[in-house]
């Protein structure tokens, strides 16, 4: 594995670029230091359609105020790890799931040695441990928004923008196009259309993953993860409701298990929904997130 990351002035939270290789592609992200010895490094793996840059707030507030270290990546093909156009990926979201994921996570053990590694995944990012080699690697484990998902599960009238998404104008244009162009809605940056399929494929169909085992996917290891993992539901995502998250337990079948639901309301927030925890303005939750976790 090729780690390239400039040297960091002792003493100094800084963000600093980084890359490293996952097979043939280069991924590209953003390391946050902590400005005395970390306490542990925080690998976070994002949502799909989500550029790491997205979380540079909470990934500094971990730095900064928790003495966390932090690594931020794009997948590759998308965001910073784009080498191109989206027409000529051949990415699916397996290979952002088990080999990105897995390499990002190595790729924080090497610039942080002797450290312990938490893994925080957003939706897509919080699935796939169980996918993954070395799962003995993680200490501590937070999911948000992540669980598996089909179209019915989505509230009204919600339900009706996914089908329409699933089924109308994303298998259209990505087959037009060669890709989905999700910069132009409102997804942060375009697609490969391998990982959009995958992604339709998982969400449409009973079972999610289930009929990629052993085929596009590694036979998963339910049992592997034992490190205990804090599940993060919020209650007004429609995306990606509580009963989803909750579904995602059985993933993590040997580990400690927490479950956090976040109100809104509570915290005296507006709508936080399936994207808005990584908001600056919505950090009142973080701290609420991290005082459930064991060992914080």
């Amino acid at each position: 594995m090729t780690i390239d990351i400039r040297p960091v002035p002792a003493g100094e939270a800084v963000p600093t670029p980084v890359t490293f290789r996952s097979g043939t592609a280069k991924l590209s992200g953003t390391l946050h230091h902590t400005a005395r010895p970390p306490k542990a490094v925080v690998v976070l793996h994002g949502a799909t359609g989500v550029p790491h840059g997205y979380y540079r707030h909470f990934a500094d507030w971990l730095a900064r105020e928790k003495d966390i270290a932090c690594l931020t990546y794009d997948y590759r093909d998308f965001g910073a790890s784009a080498r191109g156009s989206a027409r000529a990926s051949k990415a699916t979201m397996a290979d952002w799931g088990v080999h990105d994921q897995y390499v990002a996570r190595q790729a924080a053990a090497r610039m942080l040695p002797d450290v312990p590694i938490w893994v925080v995944g957003h939706s897509l990012g919080g699935f796939m441990l169980p996918f993954q080699p070395e799962p003995e690697q993680i200490a501590r484990v937070i999911t948000v928004a992540s669980g598996p998902v089909h179209t019915s599960d989505h509230p009204w009238p919600y339900q009706a923008l996914a089908r329409v998404f699933w089924f109308l104008y994303g298998p259209v244009l990505t087959t037009v196009l060669g890709y989905l162009p999700g910069q132009a809605m409102g997804l942060g940056a375009n697609l490969p259309a391998g990982v959009y399929w995958q992604w339709r494929r998982w969400c449409t169909t009973r079972g999610f993953t289930a009929s990629d085992f052993g085929r596009a996917l590694p036979m998963p290891d339910f049992n592997a993860v034992t490190a205990p993992v804090t599940f993060v539901a919020m209650d007004d995502d429609q995306l990606v409701p509580p009963q989803a998250v909750w579904r995602l337990m059985p993933y993590y079948a040997q580990a400690p298990k927490r479950q956090v639901m976040v109100r809104a309301a509570e915290h005296g927030l507006g709508k936080i929904g399936h994207i808005g925890f990584f908001r600056r303005q919505n950090r009142a939750v973080w701290e609420t997130v991290l005082a459930a976790t064991p060992g914080v």
